[in-house]
């Protein structure tokens, strides 16, 4: 008997432990392994990114909003200023939906300092875009502060907003969200009309149009007046969809709505509204195989990379329009069902990897390692997507920009996930989705690298970062591989969930943390790669 047990191995330390000496720096994850403390920084910008009203496998939805919440009056109180940045920097197409960034937008507006209030009247405008957006912020509003000065002001002045004609779509398009209406909001802020063309428009807001006006009244308020014949006319949707310009919103609730009538619409709908309706065009037969024109269309637009980044299209909401599209209505709310076509699949593949930015190939040998532990199975916010089917298309587009590189999956074992850049995004995401089982060590890949002398430039990790199950952490056994393989190799841990925790040792300047779902991270793993920043 002897005491080598005790002796041996005072480099590593179990996961289920703070090392020795960095406890200060370190917190015990909800999965009970230790991890750094991201700090409230990186913790706003994953929230903000991810959103936190979608639970996940280790925390539900009200505990990980409370923390959100305590995060950005943490920030608010320290520095307004950045706080407003990083909302802008998410609700810039960069999110993958604008509610965490309004959420954010309010709590903001609660901040105590006179920066705080300048701040968020700065950015308001640019982040409250649409009517759907601007009573989502109401209805937030309503609950967490009430309506004090600085929030009439930000009402009115989006209500009352020099582009009569931009505001008359708004309200027409989103007549009523969130348990508001826009009567509600020009009642609420005392709106005064600063145009003839703006009392036209209110008093429409306020007490329709009895009787139908002989001529349009104006330019900012043709698509009103369409509407309205619309809803006197509804036999006449064609004509009223061609010569008004509606949207679907406007004609489908008054008019008749037929193939030709969505045919009509098909042709000038947005790069969202195609995204959204593709498997209802699909079964309403406007796409079909045989119709070359309209699915010409379809890839003119989804498969052009200024239409995507305008429209802000995110790239998780592109994959989640192909896993639902493919379905055949089998996924998601709606009962409608229809036989995809091919070329649409084919279009959306496409788009996914439009939607990421990426540059040319940097030459490096790239490791990706995907955490397929039981954890990643779970959904993300309202997305009917896996952690996992998310990670798994962000190492595939940065896969495909590249000529050297790898792409393993870890739990307890380092496997091969059998995916190549060859592979489409829905192959990828079936083998790795397939595999979601077991406890999680990211330590393991460097092992398995060093055990098989595999020389990495750079290693991406796509995880949670809920490590525990190891004898030593992914910082420790890097160290080692470095020591034993590459001593230049950089990490990159690229963190899916909204947790304060991070696999990165903060005194490493080769190992960077990144947040969530960003569409540019592909391109910044590049830069890193090429030492650009």
């Amino acid at each position: 008997m002897n005491y080598n047990f005790f002796t041996k191995n005072k480099n590593t330390t179990p996961q289920n432990q703070p090392i020795p000496g960095r406890e200060a720096e370190m917190i015990k994850g909800r999965s009970g392994g230790y991890m750094f403390d991201a700090g409230i920084w990186k913790m706003l910008r994953r929230c903000l990114l991810i959103g936190t009203a979608k639970s996940t496998y280790y925390a539900g939805k009200q505990e990980l909003t409370e923390d959100f919440a305590n995060v950005v009056t943490q920030a608010v109180a320290e520095n307004p200023g950045r706080v407003a940045e990083e909302i802008l920097y998410a609700s810039d197409g960069r999110a993958i939906n604008n509610s965490a960034p309004i959420l954010a937008l309010v709590l903001l507006s609660m901040g105590e300092t006179p920066e705080a209030k300048k701040a968020f009247g700065e950015i308001f405008p640019q982040v409250v875009r649409t009517g759907s957006h601007f009573y989502e912020w109401l209805n937030y509003t309503k609950s967490l502060r009430g309506f004090g000065k600085v929030i009439r002001e930000a009402g009115k002045n989006w209500l009352s907003r020099e582009d009569v004609k931009g505001l008359a779509y708004q309200f027409l398009k989103y007549q009523q969200r969130q348990g508001f209406t826009h009567r509600d909001a020009l009642r609420l802020f005392h709106v005064n009309p600063p145009t003839e063309n703006h009392r036209q428009l209110f008093e429409w807001v306020v007490k329709g149009w009895e009787e139908l006006p002989t001529d349009i009244p104006s330019d900012a308020l043709a698509q009103i007046w369409w509407y309205e014949w619309l809803k006197r006319n509804p036999s006449e949707t064609h004509i009223a969809i061609s010569q008004g310009r509606l949207t679907h919103e406007m004609a489908a609730p008054v008019g008749k709505m037929d193939k030709q009538a969505w045919n009509l619409l098909f042709q000038e709908m947005p790069i969202g509204a195609m995204l959204r309706n593709l498997g209802s065009l699909t079964q309403l037969e406007v796409l079909r195989a045989d119709e070359g024109a309209n699915l010409q269309r379809v890839e003119a637009v989804l498969n052009n990379r200024e239409y995507l980044k305008k429209g802000r299209i995110h790239p998780i909401d592109v994959l989640k329009a192909l896993k639902t599209y493919q379905s055949g209505g089998s996924l998601g709310r709606s009962k409608k069902t229809w036989q995809p076509v091919s070329r649409i699949v084919d279009i959306l593949e496409k788009a996914v990897e439009l939607s990421f930015e990426v540059v040319e190939p940097t030459g490096k040998v790239f490791m990706h390692a995907v955490d397929i532990s039981g954890s990643m199975g779970s959904l993300v916010a309202d997305m009917g997507l896996s952690c996992c089917e998310i990670a798994t298309t962000m190492a595939l587009v940065t896969a495909k920009a590249e000529k050297n590189y790898e792409i393993r999956g870890f739990s307890t074992q380092f496997k091969d996930l059998d995916i190549t850049a060859k592979d489409s995004f829905s192959s990828a995401v079936r083998k790795a989705s397939n595999q979601n089982f077991g406890g999680t060590d990211a330590s393991v890949a460097y092992d398995w690298m060093i055990g098989n002398k595999f020389k990495a430039d750079i290693v991406c990790f796509w995880t949670d970062s809920e490590s525990w199950a190891g004898n030593k952490h992914p910082s420790q056994a890097l160290k080692e591989y470095r020591k034993k393989v590459n001593p230049n190799v950089k990490a990159v841990y690229v963190t899916l969930t909204p947790y304060q925790i991070s696999l990165v040792d903060p005194k490493d300047p080769l190992s960077w943390d990144l947040a969530g779902f960003d569409p540019s991270i592909p391109r910044i793993i590049q830069m890193l790669a090429n030492d650009e920043l």
